[in-house]
């Protein structure tokens, strides 16, 4: 049976090391801590700047589902006016660049849109032991 563990964030900027803090935490012995970290850092800082969760008096939800093969990361945001896509950042530009950074270290990637939101998830593949 896969281990789960969820906690909401406020939809701070500062809040998205905490959400980083909180999977490597929780991954340290189930491993992979760096992909995951990055991951979390990459989908909530998504979720705090193009969402409604950024707002005043939002928050975002993260999620992380450890089994056997996989472990999934999810962020659970308050909607916008976008669904998440890939960017076609070129190198010069600051931002657009996360979700291929997810794309490149996920073994999947997808978004659901809920009533209250949407969640963005990957799925990482764990390191033989």
């Amino acid at each position: 049976m896969p281990a789960q563990w969820s906690r909401v964030f406020p939809g701070l900027p500062e809040e998205v090391a905490h959400a980083r803090h909180f999977v490597a935490s929780l991954l340290a012995d189930r491993g992979p801590v760096e992909d995951a970290a990055l991951v979390v850092s990459e989908l909530a800082t998504n979720a705090v700047r193009h969402t409604l969760s950024g707002s005043a008096g939002g928050r975002f939800f993260v999620v992380v589902c450890a089994g056997d093969d996989l472990v999934r990361i999810e962020v659970v945001d308050q909607g916008g006016d976008r669904v998440p896509h890939l960017c076609h950042a070129t190198g010069r530009e600051e931002g657009g660049h996360g979700l291929r950074l997810i794309a490149a270290f996920a073994k999947n990637w997808g978004y659901t849109i809920r009533p209250d939101g949407r969640s963005v998830w990957a799925e990482l593949v764990r390191a033989s032991a």
